[in-house]
């Protein structure tokens, strides 16, 4: 029996809500699951009794006006995918065979089916490096950073729809010229080649334009290079990347656009590691472990080259590409020093704006925004490379001594916001607005004191109390809720006892410095 908007006369099955979608409404505090989040909301909804689809989850992803369209009655969403080629799309292995679809709707999320994947290569590089080299590929504070700053970028798909499907969506359906089939080999390598291109383009830009090297810089501030570096992204890349790839909507299907824009970002994740070598003759033709290191690098050699997603064909055309040669350091040639992720994702944003007004004339404020990030007055467009730092071999990455029971807390808390977000990612569509802001705004507030904390800040301990505190109440009112119910006790004596710590803890630093003061 299916649910219908429009009908006056509804089922009494479809009506009421089962009783244990009640016990989860009130678990949550404001859940309904027949109400939208907002007007259009994304995602999925099902009635409560008879769980009837009410719209499709391509309007997550941003469908295009056709978002209802029916992709099959038996699947009602996106294809499933086994493991073995969720593993394959992490290598760009899908044959056209196995990862073309008719509809947007049909296209799997394949990047939210590879975090168990990330999870076990993150675990295999940690053992090969330790077998290699003795060492681990990365330290907990960057590590951390890294994954906060992941989370962060991910929380905008949370509340709003992909720009970069909703866009080209909106072009197909309105300005299409001529339209691929959908189902052709020739239209998904073609594809393959024009999705790559388009990032070789915006990927360039985004290093020579100055008001798009603040957003992309984030991804470079990792002063280690290994998988964790791949998850660390910025929160407002996307809302300039999504038009380099319109042209593509002209004649290419969305379904197809939509498969491989995830193919090329998954196929970027595994070439951020040190532990890979060069490959033989692929480093002709694909973007290698090997390319992108130098991508990484801040030594003068390596500056602005090596712009490619999948392909290394572009550097080679257009004479930006360079192999690796001298040890590599990486990060950026003015490290920003913090592990704050609004820090990292903000202080470029103000370093433009101050610049902005403190240069003088209306050509060169332009230039600020619109050259690259080494540009100044008399300068070229990119500045001059002998401004460049130089690399002595003795850099020491920005490493604040931390006792080593306070990296142990950030782990563990860090596990709980993981879980959180996991668990707000499966329920977004039942949960109320207000529920939903009240989970990101906590993540966010989370986020940051892990930053604070791997930077040992004395005001991180305050910051420590009043999260511990919010989240006892706010979990025992019901509005957080861990994926694993067998948890929820122990969640909350966690955070109590945290919260007690850091108040002692606080108490002890005022007694002191009163003795001291006396």
């Amino acid at each position: 029996m299916t649910c219908k908007k429009k009908n006056k006369t509804k089922s009494p099955q479809c009506n009421q809500t089962s009783k244990p979608a009640r016990r989860r409404g009130a678990g949550h505090g404001k859940v309904s699951p027949r109400r939208p989040l907002r007007p259009g909301a994304r995602g999925e909804r099902r009635c409560g009794r008879c769980g009837a689809v009410r719209a499709s989850r391509g309007a997550r992803r941003g469908g295009s006006g056709a978002a209802g369209r029916a992709m099959g009655a038996e699947t009602g969403g996106p294809r499933d995918t086994a493991p073995g080629q969720q593993l394959r799309a992490l290598f760009y292995a899908l044959p056209p065979g196995e990862s073309s679809f008719r509809t947007v709707e049909e296209v799997p999320d394949y990047v939210e089916k590879s975090i168990p994947f990330f999870i076990t290569f993150i675990g295999l590089e940690f053992a090969v490096s330790w077998i290699q080299k003795r060492k681990l590929p990365g330290r907990i504070n960057d590590g951390i950073s890294s994954l906060s700053l992941g989370i962060l970028s991910r929380l905008p798909d949370v509340l709003f729809r992909s720009i970069e499907l909703m866009s080209y969506i909106y072009v197909w359906d309105n300005y299409r010229l001529f339209e691929l089939p959908w189902d052709s080999p020739w239209t998904w390598y073609l594809t393959l080649l024009g999705v790559d291109f388009a990032y070789y383009c915006f990927h360039r830009m985004s290093h020579e334009v100055n008001i798009l090297w603040a957003a992309h810089q984030v991804h470079h501030s990792s002063e280690d290079y290994n998988l964790f570096t791949a998850l660390r992204q910025s929160v407002v890349q996307k809302y300039t990347s999504w038009m380099f790839n319109l042209p593509m909507a002209f004649f290419i299907p969305p379904s197809v656009f939509a498969v491989h824009l995830q193919f090329n970002l998954l196929y970027q994740f595994w070439i951020h590691t040190e532990v890979i070598n060069k490959l033989g003759p692929l480093e002709w033709i694909l973007n290698t472990p090997s390319h992108h290191r130098v991508h990484h690098g801040r030594n003068p050699y390596c500056i602005d080259k090596n712009y490619g997603g999948t392909l290394i064909i572009w550097d080679r055309i257009f004479g930006t590409f360079e192999a690796e040669d001298a040890k590599v350091v990486y990060g950026l040639t003015h490290p920003v020093n913090s592990f704050d992720p609004i820090m990292l994702q903000l202080r470029p944003l103000a370093h433009i704006w101050n610049t902005f007004w403190a240069t003088p004339g209306f050509c060169n404020k332009l230039s600020v925004i619109f050259k690259g990030p080494g540009w100044g007055p008399g300068k070229p467009r990119l500045g001059l490379p002998e401004e460049i730092p130089v690399i002595t071999g003795k850099e020491v990455p920005f490493n604040p001594h931390v006792p080593a029971y306070l990296n142990c807390y950030a782990l563990v808390h860090f596990a709980v916001i993981v879980d959180l977000y996991t668990e707000l990612l499966a329920s977004i569509t039942i949960l109320s607005q207000g529920t939903v802001l009240l989970r990101i705004g906590f993540i966010i507030l989370s986020l940051v004191s892990f930053g604070l904390l791997m930077e040992n800040k004395s005001k991180a301990g305050i910051l420590e109390i009043i999260r511990c505190l919010i989240f006892v109440g706010v979990y025992k009112l019901g509005y957080f809720r861990s994926q694993f119910s067998f948890l929820s006790d122990a969640y909350e004596v966690l955070f109590f006892l945290c919260a007690a710590f850091w108040g002692i803890r606080i108490m002890k630093r005022i007694t002191s410095m009163k003795d001291k003061h006396h």
